[in-house]
């Protein structure tokens, strides 16, 4: 198995903002998700179809501010939740895509791959995490920085390997919503590239020169949509 975009991440200030953002922006409502512990987030998901890109979802998630995280403290929450910037923006402008995971065969190999390049890449920690879902227990190991941080204004993946055969697309019911690319822009796209191409994935994600930005398009019931990271 090759490397793949296994998921893009749409933060919200509340699940229930998330969920409203999401009826109007793309005219469906997402499948229930659950709840991380570790982190003292929560989320809902919804299937995207597209060629070239399968067991893709969406993912909206916002800190479950009913829960405590489990996560030691002084470390961050994933995807850089914790950030006051991005929490400023979430409440003045509401939901936007912020980043996305892709699924690697080989977790410690890839996390090497980056660690190992003229440009040292920290990752972050593998975590072990799962949930319990209708359809049987999902498990995966999923890389964390200690700070929290995206890393290149999101537009460097997080990395995921889920174990066993399960994988939360599986059971998501089709919304009528296909991935038709991911893009990036960023100043440094001369950093940006060679991280991508050295986890396999130079292809799936193009990179040009400019602000720091991500664009995926998305054909939905609404007709096409783009949703774009208005800056990270």
């Amino acid at each position: 198995m090759s490397p793949q975009i296994d998921h893009l991440v749409v933060a919200a200030a509340s699940l229930a903002e998330g969920v409203a953002w999401c009826e109007a922006t793309l005219g469906v409502t997402p499948a229930p998700g659950g709840a991380h512990p570790l982190m003292g987030t929560h989320n809902r998901l919804l299937a995207l179809g597209g060629a070239g890109f399968p067991r893709c979802y969406l993912e909206i998630i916002a800190i479950d501010h009913g829960a405590q995280p489990a996560r030691a403290r002084g470390l961050r929450r994933w995807f850089d939740l914790d950030d006051p910037v991005l929490q400023a923006g979430l409440e003045h402008d509401g939901p936007r895509l912020v980043h996305w995971v892709a699924r690697v065969p080989d977790m410690h190999a890839a996390v090497q791959a980056l660690a190992a390049g003229p440009a040292p890449i920290d990752r972050g920690a593998v975590l072990a995490a799962s949930r319990q879902t209708p359809a049987g227990r999902l498990q995966w190991q999923i890389t964390v920085r200690d700070d929290g941080q995206r890393l290149f204004y999101g537009a460097l993946p997080t990395l995921i390997q889920w174990g066993g055969d399960a994988h939360p697309a599986d059971s998501l019911p089709h919304a009528g919503v296909d991935l038709l690319d991911l893009q990036a822009t960023h100043p440094r796209p001369e950093a940006l590239r060679p991280a991508l191409a050295a986890l396999g994935l130079q292809d799936t994600v193009p990179v040009e020169a400019g602000a720091p930005s991500l664009a995926a398009r998305l054909h939905t019931p609404r007709g096409e949509v783009t949703l774009a990271s208005k800056g990270l």
